[in-house]
């Protein structure tokens, strides 16, 4: 058995702790198939249906016709119909170039002669050559 040194003072003074507890709570949303769909099947039924109708067409036929004419401005042709036929004529601008020579100034050139003096001094080389041969004699020189 043992024996707590505490008990047998009297003049010590205890201290206790005693816990103290508090709940707490915990809300969580949950989402639940509660079983009330709903299930939608379509069908689709077809029958036949008989329709009788008369259609008209018509067919188009276009024509090119070379014309290659040249008209002034100011007679441009116009549509037209020869029976049961529209006629259409196509037209093109086409550029015309035509050279022509202008004359846009003149040159006018006029010579004059006209004498005038002038003296001046100027050196002028000349250079001289002068042989000297020796006959095979070896004594005299020729000239």
């Amino acid at each position: 058995m043992s024996i707590d040194p505490m008990q047998s003072r009297p003049d010590v003074q205890e201290s206790v702790t005693i816990p103290v507890h508090q709940e707490e709570a915990w809300i969580e949303k949950r989402l639940v198939d509660s079983g009330r769909g709903v299930r939608i099947h379509k069908t689709v039924v077809e029958h036949p249906f008989q329709i009788d109708e008369r259609l008209m067409r018509e067919h188009v036929e276009v024509n090119h016709v070379p014309v290659d004419r040249i008209v002034p401005l100011d007679q441009a042709p116009a549509t037209r119909y020869e029976g049961d036929t529209l006629v259409v004529p196509v037209v093109e601008e086409v550029l015309v170039v035509e050279r022509r020579l202008r004359i846009k100034e003149e040159l006018h050139i006029t010579r004059t002669r006209r004498e005038e003096h002038h003296a001046e001094t100027v050196l002028l080389k000349a250079e001289q050559v002068s042989v000297e041969r020796f006959d095979e004699a070896g004594d005299r020189p020729s000239q």
